[in-house]
């Protein structure tokens, strides 16, 4: 859509309105046969059509081009009023600077900033709004340390909101409490599970170092019983040798 052609001042060329919502251009477009639209309609339109609206020349999206400079430049020195000329805003200027004027106009309807409040107000009177909103939050003025909103004043019970607290607080060492208790408990069971595993590599370490220390022991005492056997026949050959 484009801009509503009642805003300008003077005379507005009919070669700078949309061929299809026929306000003034906005964001245009030209096609081949060099009539001009708004992005937005021009891309509505060829959703359902193939051909421009005005002369029925095949066209489609990749054959639109921006605007001519020189139309460009004459629609941007087109002169209208701001868009809040209703809520009395006077201001005149080019469509060049119009978007920046109203972003910053005085009398935008804006939103309330507080979290809740459904009003829409000019912005040169936010300030004075905001002082008196009802969702405004301020601290407890009775020093709980309680932010608060100005609709909850005399809801607002400085004791009752500190007991709730504690109990939040305590409901969440009692937690933490239980998951360090969890934690240490899992890590415990966990070097339990790993000292009796490795007790039992030890234990089954120390039987097989027994099992080598027999078969050691036997080997050293077969060795000893054949070098006294090995002894006794060279003194009994000595002996014999002797007697001869």
């Amino acid at each position: 859509m484009g801009y509503d052609i009642e805003r300008f001042v003077g005379y507005v060329n009919e070669g700078l309105l949309c061929s299809i919502c026929r306000d003034v251009l906005e964001d245009p477009l030209q096609a081949p046969c060099e009539h001009a639209f708004c992005t937005a309609c021009i891309h509505g339109w060829l959703v359902h059509h193939s051909n421009c609206p005005e002369d029925r020349q095949v066209i489609d999206v990749s054959l639109l081009r921006p605007l001519y400079r020189y139309m460009k430049n004459d629609l941007n020195r087109l002169q209208l009023h701001c868009r809040n000329r209703e809520y009395g805003c006077e201001m005149v200027c080019s469509l060049e600077s119009i978007d920046r004027h109203e972003r910053e106009c005085e009398y935008s309807q804006i939103p309330c900033s507080n979290a809740g409040c459904t009003v829409q107000i000019e912005r040169r009177n936010l300030d004075g709004h905001l002082a008196v909103c009802e969702y405004r939050s301020r601290e407890c003025p009775n020093g709980c340390g309680f932010t608060i909103l100005s609709a909850e004043d005399t809801q607002h019970n400085c004791v009752a909101e500190l007991r709730t607290e504690l109990e939040l607080l305590r409901s969440e060492m009692i937690c933490r409490v239980e998951e360090a208790k969890h934690e240490m408990e899992s890590r415990l069971d966990s070097q339990r599970r790993h000292m009796v595993q490795k007790e039992s590599i030890l234990q089954n370490e120390i039987e097989e170092l027994k099992s080598q220390m027999s078969r050691m022991m036997s080997d050293v005492r077969s060795l000893m019983a054949a070098e006294r056997q090995h002894r006794q026949e060279l003194e009994q050959a000595e002996l014999e040798k002797q007697e001869l």
